[in-house]
């Protein structure tokens, strides 16, 4: 059964006496549960078609420079590291920490551009280390397999993808957990 606000309860009232305590509290209830169940399992922060984000045990800074490090460690090539705080700084707006890396490797793109040019838009690939207004740090990327199924890479280079997916959240994890 609805209430006149549109939320749905299995109390049943009486519509000349409503008792809105007891549904808000259950609606409430509700939303709690799914705060703490966001928190403890570690379920992404933002819903965003083809965007992983996990939260880090870490700061900003920190995990940035353990990113660049893992980076480093798998053979990939950095190619940028954007400071967007800092441009944000430059024009006296403010910005919470927000970094963008940008790396990877020619041995794993190049096949997917053979199999498709304009995923070269995607890639190489990104990951945005970010701190919400709470002080909480997350790191945010593209998952491969969106990206594939985004540009319709063929079948051929799946096992491309795959073996990008992996890397990308082995090298997600290994950041963001604490040392």
């Amino acid at each position: 059964m609805a209430n006149r606000d549109g939320f749905l309860c299995d109390l049943q009232v009486d519509p000349a006496k409503p008792n809105r305590t007891k549904m808000r509290a259950k609606f409430t209830t509700a939303a709690f549960s799914l705060i703490v169940m966001v928190l403890l399992w570690g379920i992404r922060a933002m819903p965003a078609d083809g965007l992983i984000t996990l939260r880090s045990n870490l700061g900003p800074e920190e995990t940035v420079s353990r990113l660049e490090r893992e980076v480093r460690a798998r053979g990939m090539t950095i190619f940028a590291q954007i400071d967007h705080a800092a441009g944000a700084a430059a024009v006296d707006l403010p910005l919470s920490p927000t970094y963008l890396l940008i790396f990877g490797s020619a041995k794993g793109g190049t096949p997917l551009m053979q199999s498709v040019q304009t995923i070269g838009i995607d890639l190489p690939l990104k990951a945005l280390v970010w701190q919400d207004a709470a002080g909480t740090t997350f790191l945010s990327y593209n998952d491969p397999a969106y990206l594939a199924h985004r540009h319709n890479v063929s079948e051929s280079a799946k096992s491309v993808v795959e073996a990008m997916a992996g890397a990308q959240q082995a090298i997600a994890v290994a950041v963001t957990k604490a040392p």
